[in-house]
């Protein structure tokens, strides 16, 4: 797999935040979450190599879910199949576009929302993508606060969850140095 760990940050009960570098579709969690827009269409970046990777149930049953409920709003998630990848599910995490105004409070509410939808579920393990940091171009440090407090708020919100690991997975870049700096060095 080739993960680095490159921080972590511990929570009471033996919970932890990890960094690392790595890819999203080989992490050792029972789910993955998607860097999504509203209406569940994965067209670029990691949202459109999961969808590749998982095959046309995920793209069928998130259509599904836009009919029958409407576009996802910003700061929400959903889940799906995961069709072919080994996961027990996708996680769709609908995070905002810069210029929307509050990025920071919406990404850490899409965040949050997703680590709802993992409780929910008794899921112990969720590895993310840098929602939000691509294509809708929030700036790195609001991404990298949002993470830190989301992450920190759920855990100390839900001392019972099944959730014992969150990753966060990270390509070599500046984000790296920002989680780095506000999580501090690799244990």
């Amino acid at each position: 797999m080739g993960d680095r760990l490159v921080c972590r940050m511990d929570f009471p009960g033996g919970r932890l935040f990890d960094v690392v570098i790595g890819n999203l579709l080989e992490q050792p969690t029972e789910a993955i979450v998607n860097a999504a827009n509203g209406l569940l269409a994965h067209g670029g970046g990691i949202a459109a190599a999961i969808a590749r990777a998982a095959g046309p149930a995920l793209d069928d049953e998130g259509q599904h879910l836009v009919r029958e409920t409407g576009p996802i709003p910003t700061g929400e998630a959903v889940v799906t199949t995961a069709g072919r990848l080994p996961f027990a599910g996708v996680i769709h995490a609908v995070g905002p576009r810069q210029g929307e105004g509050d990025e920071e409070a919406r990404l850490a509410s899409a965040i949050r929302a997703s680590l709802e939808r993992a409780h929910e579920r008794e899921w112990t393990s969720v590895a993310f993508p840098a929602v939000s940091s691509g294509i809708f171009a929030v700036p790195l440090p609001v991404c990298a606060r949002a993470y830190v407090h989301a992450v920190s708020s759920f855990f100390e919100s839900r001392p019972d969850t099944s959730i014992q690991t969150v990753r966060l997975v990270l390509v070599e870049g500046p984000l790296v140095d920002l989680m780095r700096k506000a999580l501090g060095p690799s244990p």
